[in-house]
């Protein structure tokens, strides 16, 4: 089934066939968070049942998270009780943000897009973020002999991601799930107030 289908992630999350699901926050995202006390505004897309959606509220931040399957927007919500209404059913492409974030979260989220989806997401998230925004995360490395995932190489991040973006950190992930284990990085994108070049096709 195409991954691309809401229906195929719809199917997923009601069969219980989400192995990307950690069920709770990674524990290098909570480290970020203490190291960088002054909350701001966030967006989740593609947030799953969005553990880190309490997370950042818990650290003071203003956090919205999309997703566009409904089965994962009704377990995000459950999951989160009170701060359900802080998911919103939405696709990230064409939702119409109110205003700019200081930070875009991501995990198993671009990896969840074809490659062929690739630039047109980093263009998204570039153009979502304020001046200087943040795009960190977990971003997946490697090689998938039966995607989904999409892992992407790190000629792929060069081509596509540092002409929109400055790496300024990374580190392996901690605490992956086996499906993801040993092909996680924790990183931290700045984003780059002019594009240093179109971006390229996926290598």
């Amino acid at each position: 089934m195409n991954a691309e289908d809401i229906e195929f992630w719809n199917g997923r999350y009601r069969q219980g066939r989400i192995p990307w699901d950690a069920g709770r926050t990674p524990q290098q995202l909570v480290q970020w968070l203490q190291r960088n006390p002054q909350p701001a505004r966030v967006l989740i897309p593609g947030c799953g049942s969005g553990y880190e959606v309490r997370t950042f509220h818990e650290y003071g931040w203003d956090v919205l998270a999309v997703d566009f399957a409904p089965a994962s927007v009704e377990r995000a919500r459950a999951v989160l009780g009170d701060l359900g209404s802080r998911v919103v059913l939405a696709d990230f492409f064409t939702c119409p943000f109110e205003r700019a974030f200081d930070v875009i979260y991501e995990r198993a989220f671009l990896c969840s897009l074809p490659p062929h989806r690739w630039p047109e997401c980093i263009r998204r998230v570039w153009e979502c973020l304020r001046p200087g925004g943040l795009w960190l995360g977990f971003f997946l490395y490697g090689h998938e002999d039966e995607p989904p995932p999409w892992p992407m190489t790190e000629a792929d991040a060069r081509q596509l991601v540092e002409p929109r973006f400055e790496r300024i950190e990374e580190e392996p992930a901690l605490d992956s799930v086996p499906v993801f284990a040993g092909r996680e990085r924790w990183q931290v994108w700045r984003k780059r107030a002019v594009p240093l070049g179109p971006s390229e096709e996926p290598s």
